[in-house]
């Protein structure tokens, strides 16, 4: 039998009005990747604060042993004295220090209170090697990519001498490649000894690396499975994680494709800090009425900066071009002029630009639509109310009601907020960016539902998606960018990974054909 690392029985955690936590108990093995996973809101990342002392001891019922012995973490710090580190999902990271500053924040290499620096640098480019990351400890983290930032994570759980690593969604803001590396990690990790609990939403993930399985729903243990005891699927998961058999990822949609109303015409536009790099290349495509239309691409293509620069010239500098909507030229010099216009951008950073989240969810239904929402410069609270509750409950947004702040709902509920508040403003386009990322695939399926609702009264839809199946399964036509240009495009019924793939490879090859010897000057 193996080695018991970590046992947390019958743990109870309440919040006025609510139980978060009801009775659970788990157990973690010595050397073992356990994999924690739910919906959003089933009490994972609540579980995860109890065991790390965010949650300190008293706070909550039952006992947590690590090898054995009782545990009674009052906070962080005692827990860390222990080697339980936790990686959450938005970084700890200051992107203004360096690699080494941010590995050994709190922890600092010193003498007699001076800071070594010769140890420090030495020691992170150790535990930078460790990770696989090759970096000079001097970069500012703030000049590396997310996946690199969360390796420099890693080296720093490892700087505590970590035993028992907890990741919650490590890999929701990384493309394939890096999410693979990670996960590769993890296995080398497992090797030298260390534990770790890995909470995703990317099932296929959890199906390659965990040697165990938690499954939570509504703050109870629903289902344990041990590799090569049990049989793991993803279908078994998603049941017990929801309830309920998900025979189609993907809600059906008669789709009703009427006349062009969105259409942009040889947009071009450069890098807002280095005016000579050109970001996107004379990009051309259109959306008609009642059209989910997809854009597909690798990260750093260009499809985040190509909408943004559409919405109200959000992003780059020098922009050129036309945007037509129903046929009709526009001119957007800024978001005001977007939003009168009829069109609205769901960012793929619900936390740092989609919410205020101190504020509650009437107030961020309603911010786009205060000028509709007003009389002589004044909000009629009144309509706000009744509209704020009107959308609340089109969308299903999960809360005790429209005064409770953003900040504590699921990422799946927070989700919604960030649509529903531009569907009040019933917008003509709807740029939807990322719309899916980091929430569980029940909530996946509820936004799936309205956008088809969406499109069903007649929005166009544009649909950013890193997830290929995403792209497949909801969008009529899918244009793929690559190197800042419009690559290529696919009808529904011709668009497949491999097909979208090939069309990326073709074009990489021709560039590298066209600017042999030349620099490139396209991102």
């Amino acid at each position: 039998m193996a080695d018991i690392h970590l046992e947390m029985r019958r743990i109870t955690k309440r919040f006025p009005g609510i139980t978060a936590l009801d009775q659970v108990t788990m157990q973690v093995n010595n050397r073992e990747i356990h994999a924690l996973v739910g919906e959003n809101g089933a009490g994972k990342s609540t579980l995860m604060k109890v065991l790390s002392g965010v949650y300190p001891y008293g706070s909550y019922e039952g006992e947590i042993f690590l090898n054995g012995e009782e545990c009674r973490f009052r906070d962080i710090r005692e827990s860390e004295r222990l080697g339980i580190v936790i990686i959450h999902q938005e970084l700890a990271l200051i992107p203004y220090l360096s690699i080494a500053e941010n590995i050994f924040l709190g922890n600092e290499q010193a003498k007699n209170n001076i800071i070594d620096w010769f140890k420090t640098s030495s020691r992170a480019r150790e535990l930078l090697a460790t990770v696989g990351l090759d970096e000079n400890p001097a970069t500012l983290v703030g000049n590396i990519g997310v996946g690199k930032q969360q390796l420099v994570e890693i080296a720093k759980a490892l700087a505590k001498n970590v035993k028992l690593l907890i990741l919650d969604e490590p890999t929701a803001a990384l493309n394939d490649k890096e999410s693979n590396q990670l996960l590769d990690l993890l296995i080398q990790l497992k090797s030298e000894g260390i534990t770790s609990i890995l909470i995703s939403h990317k099932l296929k993930e959890v199906e390659k690396v965990a040697d165990a399985i938690t499954v939570i729903r509504d703050g109870r243990v629903i289902d344990n499975l041990i590799k090569g005891n049990d049989e793991i699927d993803e279908d078994r998961i998603i049941k017990s994680m929801v309830g309920r058999e998900l025979t189609n990822r993907f809600p059906e949609r008669e789709t009703q494709v009427g006349q062009t109303v969105f259409e942009v015409r040889n947009w071009s536009f450069y890098h807002p800090q280095h005016e000579n790099r050109l970001v996107i290349n004379k990009a051309n495509f259109n959306v008609r009425k009642g059209e989910v239309v997809g854009f597909a691409g690798l990260m750093g293509a260009g499809r985040t900066e190509l909408v943004m620069s559409l919405f109200g010239k959000s992003y780059g500098k020098r922009h050129s071009g036309q945007i037509l909507l129903n046929g009709s030229e526009i001119v957007m010099n800024s978001v005001s002029d977007a939003i009168d216009n009829g069109i609205a951008y769901v960012t793929e950073d619900r936390k740092g630009y989609g919410l205020i989240l101190i504020d509650d969810i009437r107030h961020n239904l309603s911010l786009p639509s205060l000028k509709n929402l007003s009389n002589s410069g004044m909000v009629n609270s009144s309509e706000e109310v009744l509209s704020a509750e009107k959308y609340r409950k089109k969308i299903s947004i999960k809360c005790s009601g429209i005064d409770q702040n953003v900040d504590n709902l699921s990422g799946g509920n927070q989700q919604k907020v960030v649509l529903g508040k531009w569907i009040m403003l019933e917008p003509e386009v709807l740029i939807l960016d990322e719309p899916t990322r980091g929430i569980d695939v029940g909530a996946k399926y509820e936004i799936y539902q309205i956008i088809n609702q969406l499109a069903a009264e007649g929005k166009s839809i544009i649909m950013i998606s890193s997830e290929m199946p995403e792209l497949l399964g909801m969008c009529d036509r899918i244009y793929v960018v690559a190197g800042g240009e419009i690559a290529g495009e696919l009808d529904r019924q011709k668009a497949s990974q491999e097909s979208i793939m090939k069309i990326i490879m073709s074009h990489q090859n021709q560039s590298k054909e066209i600017s042999h010897g030349q620099p490139q000057t396209v991102l």
